[in-house]
């Protein structure tokens, strides 16, 4: 499987993928907003685009995909209740279909709500698993839920699938906001040696060429998978008084995506 990670460099910070078989030269185009980008990136690697895959409906993941259609006759894929938002689904997928790249890729969908939900992740099934998490997980973070989400389905989203994925897979997120998550990270628990380690590598960083974390790794620095780590626990009961000594998980993660919605 080869992995083009492609940086949009607009004010969103969105990254795009091409998901491509080394046989074939056929691609998957993951989000290519960067229509321009995306289908230059292909034509210089020699790949061809025969797929589409929307990871959710927000336009900053779909508004490039007539271009992109346009261009290659790519089929398109997205969430199967998403078609009533997403112009032109070819492909309906549920958690457990396969996506085939060529003849050596194959992605799995995961049906992934809370960002919105209709979100889909896929996961590769490679040697070193791949997690292409849309705006569900990003590096360092997790997604918002201010445009048709539920903070409680993305909490179980991220307890009951996100945090059950291998450690070793790589985090291929649908945003580039990792400086400022860490930076949230350390304000929720100041005694993160993790965080503090990594912050340096990301602080003014060409987000072209930003580091891709690995789950293990998340598990060390993103405060929504360390729901019962002490420090934020009690770092949060400051901003909350009213929460027992020991809260449950779920209550924990609502609390937190509360704070980093006004940070």
């Amino acid at each position: 499987m080869l992995v083009e990670r492609i940086w949009t460099g607009n004010a969103w910070r969105n990254y795009n993928y091409l998901v491509a078989c080394p046989e074939s030269g056929e691609a998957l185009a993951i989000d290519p907003l960067d229509h321009e980008k995306c289908l230059n990136a292909a034509k210089v690697r020699g790949w061809q685009i025969t797929q589409v895959l929307n990871t959710h409906e927000h336009l900053d993941h779909t508004g490039g995909n007539a271009a992109v259609i346009a261009a290659t006759g790519a089929k398109l894929i997205a969430h199967h209740r998403a078609g009533a938002s997403i112009p032109g689904v070819d492909r309906g997928v549920k958690a457990g279909d396969i996506i085939k790249v060529g003849k050596t890729v194959e992605l799995e969908c995961m049906d992934t709500p809370g960002h919105t939900m209709c979100h889909i992740c896929l996961r590769s099934h490679t040697e070193q698993p791949a997690l292409f998490s849309g705006d569900t997980l990003f590096n360092a973070g997790a997604g918002n839920c201010h445009n048709g989400g539920n903070v409680e389905e993305l909490y179980a989203t991220f307890a009951g699938q996100i945090a059950k994925l291998p450690d070793a897979t790589r985090v291929y997120a649908g945003h580039d906001y990792i400086e400022n998550n860490l930076k949230f990270t350390l304000a929720r628990e100041p005694d993160n040696a993790a965080a503090k380690a990594m912050l340096p590598r990301v602080e003014g960083h060409d987000a072209a060429r930003a580091i891709v974390t690995t789950l293990a790794e998340e598990k060390r620095v993103n405060t929504f998978l360390r729901l019962t780590s002490p420090s934020v626990i009690a770092k949060l009961r400051e901003s909350f008084p009213d929460l027992p000594e020991q809260p449950d998980a779920k209550t924990v993660f609502v609390k937190l995506r509360e704070l980093r919605n006004k940070w």
